[in-house]
């Protein structure tokens, strides 16, 4: 070390250098990683907080403890609405999710935990964080509602690409910042030598016509006889690094939509194919959701003998269908006798009604069998 003090004591420029704060500014990574994971779980959230769960028993839906706690108020800090918002963003964004029912009969999602997993006993959960409070009890896995997300697509993505787009993302920052810089030149007819004092004054007075031209509507300033102060064009200050940082953020978006299974139409707000867009969003991304969500109540809240005499958990929401938009196809399921009226409101999402006739299956006199039509004699 000594060499290189003796170096830095000759040459002050030099150790300068060395105190350059030469670290990566990551804001617009942790920027850019934000928006497009919350853009899409969000929009997922938004969609499975207007779910309507129904406990469902000898056929007949129940109005029970379990139905307010699902549909209307979890617990006493969340409406029903933002807990399963909250639900999804949790189980996509930290992969698992784990919902614990309290002593008060409130459902609250952990913040933090602890999973210790047992080969052939049941999994506790320990050290269980909500707010700021830790419950000093353990949960067993019956006890609770725990999910997990298992996407390593979105993982990997997350860890990886996120850094590269990150990198261009700033590049880009760069380069628009320079193809959009004011420059100017100045002019100053002067006899007098500049030294550092008048150099200091001659700065300071640049400075305060730039900032009179940078942030003001309208600027007035005095003309002064042996100076002048010209802007040069940029011609490269068309607007297309701008365009360009638009189009990346889209793409990085778009990404995790596919992932997440959002069709990119959607997601970025487009009416074309907005239909078929909205078919293959609930087919592939809100349905698989929906049953992976149901599967754990039904396990968790409906005891298995009850559960195979017909007793369930159903969720239902904008996957249903209008009855309007398809009554001529349900015309032809009740006409064609393959479903019964009952049968029928279940498929469109309602409940079934005390009404024999809908338990019936009927036909129309255009659906008969081949060998009883009856035909002219043959000549």
């Amino acid at each position: 070390m000594g060499f290189l003090d003796s170096v830095l004591r000759r040459n002050k420029d030099l150790e300068s250098l060395f105190d350059l704060d030469l670290t990566y500014d990551t804001s617009h990574r942790a920027y850019l990683k934000k928006m497009a994971l919350e853009t899409c779980i969000n929009f997922i959230g938004r969609t499975i907080s207007q779910s309507d769960f129904r406990i469902v028993e000898n056929g007949k839906r129940q109005l029970n403890d379990w139905h307010y706690l699902l549909n209307v108020r979890p617990n006493t800090d969340q409406s029903a609405s933002d807990f399963w918002q909250r639900f999804i963003y949790e189980l996509i964004h930290e992969n698992e999710v784990l919902v614990i029912l309290t002593d008060n009969n409130d459902l609250l999602i952990a913040d933090s935990f602890s999973r210790i997993e047992y080969a052939v006993y049941p999994d506790i959960f320990k050290d269980v964080t909500v707010k700021d409070y830790t419950f000093r009890r353990t949960f067993n896995m019956d006890e609770v509602i725990y999910l997990t997300y298992n996407n390593e697509k979105l993982s990997k993505f997350m860890e990886g690409m996120f850094e590269d787009f990150a990198d261009l993302f700033t590049r880009m920052i760069e380069t628009s910042k320079h193809s959009n810089q004011i420059r100017a030149t100045v002019n100053v007819d002067s006899t007098q030598s500049l030294d550092e004092k008048n150099r200091n004054k001659l700065q300071n007075f640049i400075d305060k016509l730039f900032n009179a031209f940078r942030k003001n509507a309208i600027a007035i300033v005095p003309k002064l006889k042996g100076f002048e102060y010209d802007e040069v064009a940029n011609g490269s200050a068309n607007g297309k690094s701008i365009d360009e940082i638009i189009k990346l953020k889209k793409s990085l978006i778009a990404d995790v939509a596919d992932i997440l299974g959002i069709p990119n139409a959607l997601i970025h707000g487009e009416l074309s194919d907005y239909e078929t867009s909205i078919k293959a969003y609930l087919k592939f991304c809100i349905n698989p959701l929906n049953k992976k969500i149901s599967d754990e109540l039904n396990a968790k809240l409906i005891e298995k003998d009850a559960y195979l005499k017909g007793d369930k958990i159903q969720i239902r929401g904008i996957a249903e269908l209008n009855p309007l938009e398809v009554a001529n196809a349900v015309d032809k399921l009740r006409a064609s006798g393959v479903y019964n009226g009952n049968e029928i409101r279940e498929k469109l999402g309602d409940e079934r009604v005390d009404n024999p006739s809908l338990d019936e299956y009927v036909i129309t006199k255009n659906y008969q069998f081949a060998n009883s039509v009856e035909g002219g004699e043959v000549g």
